[in-house]
């Protein structure tokens, strides 16, 4: 059965933070970033992340692009991050690390080194509540496209989402992505067959909005008509859809929970605001977004 996603009185519940929590009861999400002068993408996702509710948000970096963050970031945390055998030793020793996201402006040389390392350190699929879930996006995604099977035999069994737009998707999974272009798949069927493949959620962008889990469950976001978000056409603003599931995944929902709230969460912020919207808007409408929805 596919489900369409709409916002609900549990949902509504579950994003709504206890007055006796503290910070580190709505996890804590890091944002791998790439060498100087490409990480807007990751800045972009890092303050959706928080603006969802994260509890801690930290943007790991090269040294070399310390500087440039430290000029832009303030209420997001940035600590270095030399290569895959610092990020392993990083998530060996803190276990409060609760979400990872790679692939915003991560750089494609980087991204081979550090998703292997970081999935290695991410927790079983399965769980209402993942111990430590990825979000994978961008290069990320096309760092593996010539070996797509290598990255899914890594993420097989771990607690994944991938957030592909169609272009990606056709890299990874190009036999799916051309039943789809010829009508042989419905746009939720190729999702459903992506995230059986690779054995993680699928989240295929656009108008229409199809995820799947490797389970079976899939759901269809529909930003048409009167729910129509066009404004989402603008560079950056799949970084903070990236963000936005990353922090809903540290708050504790499942990657195909997170994954519908999320693609609802993004357009949602896009209307709020309407004509004229760049990326930067984007985690900044989510707090009246959460307020339309009585959070």
């Amino acid at each position: 059965m596919t489900l369409q996603i709409a916002p609900d009185t549990a949902l509504r519940d579950r994003l709504a933070k206890r007055e006796e929590a503290h910070k580190y009861s709505y996890g804590h999400a890091v944002v791998l970033a790439g060498g100087p002068g490409k990480g807007g993408a990751a800045r972009l996702a890092a303050r959706a992340a928080l603006r969802v509710g994260a509890g801690l948000v930290t943007v790991l970096a090269p040294q070399a692009a310390m500087a440039e963050h430290a000029a832009q970031l303030t209420a997001v945390m940035l600590s270095p991050l030399a290569d895959g055998y610092a990020l392993r030793g990083m998530l060996q020793g803190d276990r409060r690390i609760n979400a990872i996201l790679l692939g915003p402006g991560l750089g494609l040389q980087r991204a081979r080194e550090m998703v292997p390392a970081a999935l290695a350190c991410a927790a079983q699929a399965g769980d209402d509540a993942p111990g430590r879930a990825l979000v994978l996006d961008a290069d990320a995604l096309s760092a593996f496209a010539e070996e797509p099977q290598t990255l899914f035999q890594a993420l097989r069994g771990r607690a994944a989402v991938l957030t592909p737009h169609l272009g990606e998707f056709a890299r990874l999974f190009p036999d799916l992505a051309a039943q789809l272009r010829d009508g042989a798949l419905t746009r939720v069927e190729a999702t459903r067959h992506a995230a059986d493949r690779c054995g993680a959620t699928v989240l295929l962008k656009g108008a229409e909005t199809a995820i799947a889990a490797p389970d079976g469950q899939t759901a269809l976001h529909r930003a048409v008509g009167d729910m129509a978000a066009p404004w989402l056409a603008t560079a950056g603003s799949g970084d903070v859809l990236a963000g936005i599931v990353t922090g809903l995944v540290a708050r504790g929902l499942s990657p195909f929970e997170a994954a519908g709230t999320g693609a609802w969460l993004h357009a949602a912020a896009a209307r709020s605001f309407g004509p004229g919207l760049i990326a930067e808007d984007l985690p900044e409408q989510i707090p009246q977004v959460l307020r339309d929805i009585g959070v």
